[in-house]
């Protein structure tokens, strides 16, 4: 008998958006239990992971608009609680991780069966409910979309954030020379740690002038950017002779218009990522990559970095800190068990 069938109300804890507006207006309630429907399973969540994309999700400025009272939360880790009929491959009791639209910030999820990944025992719960979305992400711009080869020179703005340090790894394992780019000492020490090879501090540097010096003029490969604005701008221009771009996300706040004759001229691409596009399309590549992200953690090479640990009903103040850049990593709620 599962810890819910032992309840004598299906009822819950969640994090509750009620109507859209910043994280101080999130509640905590009691909802009713997710059920279990055919192709999916239920999971009891230990741990959930906090995204940038939950900080917009819950303003109503997201491509996903669930409508309110709605959980958001897109990355959770936890242990099967019931199997869905037509399901294969999965048992209750086996460790996961599962990627969600939203829904993530309760006790239990329900999740389709494709959307959820068995996790080693060398992974933790607060570590892998923080892994899924960064590593996948990362791993599918600088493979499949970016082509990022050994030897190449790969930019990284935003590389304190849990995509860029993300980026950064795999970078280093992919055997790429790396230059990041963030905001704070305390971000760039990170990168440091992280396996980057030079450092771009840009509250003190312009990012052009400083990609001139590091490459010799040459300009870089492959550059990897979740923030766009301006240094979308700057970055397109520093791009090596069939660079490529990879558009990861606006951070920022600002989506960039690109001057079409700056590509043509220097043979480049400007290359969209869309990691949840990817997965759905093509889930044997997703598949094998994170067995490689699997096997390149246990062995050291990864090391995903937590900024702090959360305990559930403060997903406000977690998704204030994300908004407001006060973040180096990831930040994880705790949620159970």
């Amino acid at each position: 008998m599962t810890e819910w069938q032992e309840r004598e109300d299906p009822i819950m804890k969640a994090v509750m958006c009620e109507q859209f507006g910043p994280p101080e207006m999130l509640a905590m309630r009691e909802v009713p239990m997710p059920g279990c429907g055919p192709g999916n399973l239920r999971i009891r969540v230990h741990a959930a992971g906090v995204n940038f994309p939950d900080t917009l999700i819950v303003e109503g400025k997201y491509q996903l608009r669930p409508v309110p009272p709605f959980s958001p939360g897109s990355e959770v880790a936890g242990v099967i609680d019931a199997v869905g009929e037509g399901v294969s491959g999965f048992a209750v009791g086996d460790r996961v991780l599962a990627v969600l639209g939203y829904g993530g910030f309760a006790e239990w999820v329900e999740a389709e069966a494709a959307c959820v990944v068995a996790i080693p025992d060398s992974l933790d719960f607060a570590t892998a409910a923080g892994f899924a979305m960064a590593y996948g992400t990362s791993l599918h711009a600088l493979r499949q979309r970016g082509r990022l080869a050994a030897g190449e020179t790969l930019l990284v703005l935003g590389a304190g954030g849990g995509v860029g340090l993300a980026a950064v790894e795999l970078g280093r394992v992919m055997g790429a020379k790396v230059i990041a780019a963030a905001s704070s000492p305390e971000k760039l020490e990170a990168a440091r740690a992280a396996g980057a090879d030079s450092l771009i501090d840009l509250s003190k540097e312009k990012l052009r002038n400083r990609l001139k010096e590091l490459t010799e003029g040459r300009g870089v490969d492959v550059v990897y950017d979740p923030v766009g604005g301006d240094l979308f701008d700057e970055a397109l221009r520093s791009l090596a002779w069939k660079g490529r771009l990879l558009v990861i996300g606006f951070a920022s706040g600002r989506i960039p218009q690109a001057p079409a004759n700056l590509p043509l001229l220097k043979g480049a691409d400007i290359v969209g990522v869309f990691w949840g596009a990817f997965r759905r399309h093509e889930p044997e590549e997703e598949r094998r990559n994170f067995d490689d992200l699997f096997a390149w953690h246990a062995s050291g090479a990864l090391r995903p970095r937590l900024d702090r640990q959360l305990p559930l009903d403060q997903a406000a103040e977690a998704l204030t800190a994300l908004r407001d850049r006060q973040v180096t990593g990831k930040i994880v709620l705790t949620v159970g068990g």
